[in-house]
C-alpha cells in the first residue's frame, strides 16, 4: 500500500488536535517553523498542510498574524434593541472595536434623508471593525446629525461603545426602526479588513435607529462575513 504523503499526515493530525479541543476555536496554531521543528519537514510541507486546512475551514490566516482555528459562527440577533457588544457577550464570547474613521462631512442625499436633515447640516461619520474573540466578523459605517450629536466624536474617542458615546450625549436609548439584508461579494478593501477572500460572500445590513418620539438617531452600514455570523431577525427580540 502507498505511504500516504506527510504533508496529508501532518494535515490529519493537526485536525485530530482541533477536534480534541488541543487548539481551541479562534486560537492561533504554532508558526510554520514551529511545525516544521515538530514534524521534522520543511515549510513547503507545513504550508501544504495548512492549505489543506485552511480549504476545508478548520483553520484561517490572518496577515501578519498567523493561522487561526476558525470560530464558530456567531449569533447576532436583529432585533428591536442592536447592540454589538450585548449581543456577542450573549453568546458567550468576546466582544471588541477597533475605530477607523471618525469624520464630519456634508451628507450623502441617502444618509440626508434617512436622518431627516435639512440642507446644510453635516454628520459625523464613524468607521470600524467589529471583532468576536479577536476574530473580525464585521465592517461598519454609522453616520449621525452633527448638529443633534455635536460632541459625539470626542465621546468615542475616549471609548469605542456608540452606545455610551450616544448616553454621553443625552441619548438614553435608541431603537432599529429598520434593517435591510442583502448578499454581497467582498471588494478588496473589505475582504482586507476582514481577513477574508476577496469576493468571498458577505451580508450586507443597511438599518435606521431611532429614539423614543420616532426621531432618526443612526444611519448605519454594516458587512458581516459570511460564514462567521447568523443573523437571527426578529422585532420583537429584545423586548419593549
Amino acid at each position: 500500500m502507498p505511504r500516504s504523503a506527510i504533508w496529508k499526515s501532518i494535515a490529519d493530525t493537526l485536525r485530530q488536535e482541533v477536534a480534541q479541543g488541543l487548539y481551541p476555536p479562534g486560537s492561533r496554531l504554532p508558526t510554520e517553523a514551529e511545525l516544521s521543528a515538530r514534524f521534522g519537514v520543511n515549510r513547503h510541507t507545513v504550508r501544504r498542510a495548512l492549505a489543506d486546512l485552511s480549504e476545508g475551514g478548520v483553520v484561517h490566516a490572518r496577515r501578519g498574524a498567523g493561522v487561526f482555528v476558525t470560530a464558530r459562527p456567531t449569533d447576532y440577533p436583529l432585533g428591536r434593541r442592536v447592540r454589538f457588544h450585548q449581543n456577542v457577550m450573549a453568546s458567550g464570547r468576546t466582544p471588541s472595536r477597533r475605530l477607523t474613521r471618525l469624520e464630519t462631512r456634508a451628507p450623502t442625499g441617502v444618509e440626508a434623508e434617512a436622518l431627516g436633515l435639512v440642507e446644510g447640516e453635516s454628520v459625523h461619520v464613524v468607521e470600524g471593525v467589529s471583532l468576536v474573540d479577536g476574530q473580525p466578523v464585521a465592517v461598519f459605517r454609522s453616520v449621525f446629525s452633527a448638529q443633534r450629536f455635536p460632541g459625539l466624536l470626542d465621546a468615542l474617542r475616549g471609548q469605542n461603545s456608540v452606545t455610551a458615546a450616544l448616553a454621553a450625549c443625552g441619548l438614553a436609548d435608541y431603537t432599529r426602526a429598520e434593517t435591510r439584508i442583502t448578499a454581497k461579494s467582498a471588494s478588496a478593501v473589505l475582504a482586507l479588513n476582514l481577513q477574508i477572500a476577496e469576493g468571498a460572500p458577505i451580508l450586507r445590513s443597511v438599518a435606521t435607529n431611532i429614539d423614543g418620539s420616532g426621531r432618526p438617531v443612526e444611519f448605519g452600514t454594516t458587512w458581516f462575513a459570511g460564514d462567521r455570523v447568523t443573523l437571527t431577525v426578529s422585532p420583537d427580540l429584545a423586548g419593549g
